[in-house]
């Protein structure tokens, strides 16, 4: 292997690994720029536990609302509604 077929080897591998660093970094950057995605859907997931390998209780909310759903099982199922913040009836 002569002299150039190092070098041309090297700087691909250069090219490369730059080309993945500014890809990665490109997008944080953009998304930056572009500000916070708003959803007019109303619709957002606000966190999610595995209770085991297949089940998993995730909280949703929906305009406003939180919902606890219990998912993975022979069925999904709706385990209640979250009161609200200014709710003290319960």
């Amino acid at each position: 292997m002569g002299f150039y077929d190092i070098v041309s080897t090297v700087a691909a591998l250069v090219a490369v690994l730059a080309m993945i660093l500014l890809s990665r970094s490109g997008w944080q950057i953009l998304a930056r720029l572009r500000g916070p995605v708003r959803s007019d859907s109303g619709l957002s997931l606000e966190g999610s536990l595995a209770l085991d390998a297949r089940r998993r209780l995730t909280v949703v909310s929906c305009h406003g609302r939180k919902v606890i759903l219990l998912t993975g099982g022979p069925s999904d199922v709706v385990v209640g509604w979250l009161p609200d913040a200014g709710d003290h009836s319960a």
